[in-house]
């Protein structure tokens, strides 16, 4: 995941000052020079860090600070404040057109994946926002651009309007008013890019944006391409003058530099973050929530929003009466993972929750085959068994193993697991975690209620 690398080094120069007890200035300083090498080995530019990093000592050197008594914890709350604003500050939402369809114009580089993430995108202010999207096929160069639009279009049921080989501009005309006779309020142009900015790309793109007067001009930037990203983000800035970005690719193995690094180059915010290849992995990007999962606190309220939008009402009262009354079984164990499952990777969900937790489940593994596995196991012991498996003894477990065609290590190893969630949950009934998830008994502090949060936003 982006930003781990960095999040761990964080980590650990605030671990060498929580060790230090009372601080001096020298000790802020130094500590200083850690965070700042962790960000320049993120691939945040060296101007981006040479600020954050006199704005957080500026700060941190202050009397309120190095007399608490608390100085560390007062530093990663003012360098956690200080990422924030560094991203933007807060959720920077769409625009909405007052008037006829919301025209959305994604542009980019070719590769940092435009087509896909623009149809993400579609489907995102569908699921959430209630709007009737149209996508636009206006790259007429890319070989089966237009054939990939339709197929990613009709995996979420959301129509395509293309010309063929017409000219991109009068595509985008014309789908300006074919939105407005079939009644979509939401028109995505998926745009034409290159290798390389080059004066024919933005010739073009420009033409588009003079003939339909986009409401919001869309930046895609693939994260994985570091320092090159702030550069592509101020050339298309000043060339068509970019509304937002979003950031593709932050679920790859990526340094998360140009997260850091877009919005001060640009002044320009980051609106969305794809997080996956599945059409479902779309997020609004939050600074503040990000700063929390890059320190290592978790960022609880998008894992709520998550299993919000996974659990109904009635599942959810029903597992928390067998929470309460730690009644857990194994079939329940099962209906757990797979809502888990449904949320998205174990590793996306581990870099949400704060701390060691967020590390006990970034070691778990779960794949679709171990979901098969584990189903496999559970299916092949008695109803008995599901509801009381502390009866499973050594010839139950081979009994079960051979039912399955599994090894009794296999077996052991899904008992273990289950084991681990009656641990946790007797530790959150006995009110060691606050708060919670509707229905998130498979994970930690998570079995209880959680009021107030994943209600359906509306855009106006």
């Amino acid at each position: 995941m982006a930003f781990e690398g960095l999040s761990e080094k964080l980590n650990a120069a605030f671990k060498r000052l929580r060790g230090q007890g009372r601080l001096t200035e020298a000790d802020v300083r130094k500590g200083m020079r850690e965070v700042r090498l962790a960000l320049l080995e993120a691939d945040v530019s060296y101007k981006v860090v040479k600020e954050f990093i006199d704005k957080v000592t500026e700060r941190c050197v202050g009397s309120d600070v190095l007399d608490s008594l608390t100085p560390a914890q007062q530093i990663i709350k003012i360098v956690n404040e200080e990422l924030t604003a560094l991203m933007g500050g807060s959720n920077a939402r769409l625009t909405m057109a007052s008037k006829g369809p919301t025209v959305v114009m994604m542009v980019g580089l070719q590769g940092a994946g435009k087509t896909t993430n623009g149809a993400k995108l579609a489907g995102l202010m569908r699921r959430q926002f209630g709007k009737r999207p149209l996508l636009v096929a206006c790259d007429v160069y890319r070989p089966a651009a237009i054939t990939q639009l339709q197929v990613v279009g009709s995996q979420l049921d959301i129509p395509v309007f293309e010309m063929g080989q017409a000219n991109p501009v009068d595509i985008a005309r014309e789908s300006i008013r074919y939105a407005a006779d079939h009644g979509h309020d939401m028109v995505f142009l998926d745009t034409a890019g290159r290798l390389h900015i080059d004066e024919q790309l933005m010739d073009e793109l420009r033409a588009i944006k003079a003939a339909v007067h986009p409401t919001e001009i869309l930046l895609v930037v693939d994260a994985m391409t570091g320092q090159d990203a702030e550069n592509a983000a101020s050339a298309f800035d000043e060339a068509l003058g970019i509304d937002g970005v979003m950031l593709t690719k932050l679920d790859g193995d990526a340094r998360g530099g140009a997260a850091l690094s877009i919005r001060a180059a640009t002044g320009k915010p980051i609106k969305f973050a794809g997080i996956g290849e599945k059409l479902d992995q779309i997020e609004l990007f939050h600074p503040d929530r990000m700063a929390s999962r890059i320190l290592g606190m978790g960022d609880m309220l998008t894992l709520i929003e998550k299993a919000e939008q996974q659990y109904d009402e009635k599942q959810a009262k029903k597992l928390e009466e067998k929470l309460r009354k730690n009644k857990l079984t194994l079939t329940d164990y099962l209906d757990q993972l797979e809502q888990l499952q449904n949320m998205g990777d174990l590793s996306q969900i581990a870099a949400m929750l704060p701390g060691g937790m967020g590390k006990q489940l970034g070691d778990a593994q779960l794949d679709g085959k171990q979901m098969a596995r584990s189903k496999a196991i559970i299916q092949s012991m008695t109803p008995l068994e599901r509801e009381n498996p502390q009866i499973l003894n050594a010839s139950r477990k081979r009994r079960i193993a051979a039912g399955c065609g599994l090894e009794v290590v296999d077996v052991n190893r899904l008992l273990k697991g289950f084991e681990m969630l009656q641990q946790l949950t007797k530790s959150m009934t006995k009110g060691k975690f606050r708060g919670g998830l509707p229905g998130m008994g498979s994970m930690p502090g998570m079995g209880g209620r959680m009021h107030g949060f994943g209600r359906k936003k509306r855009f106006k």
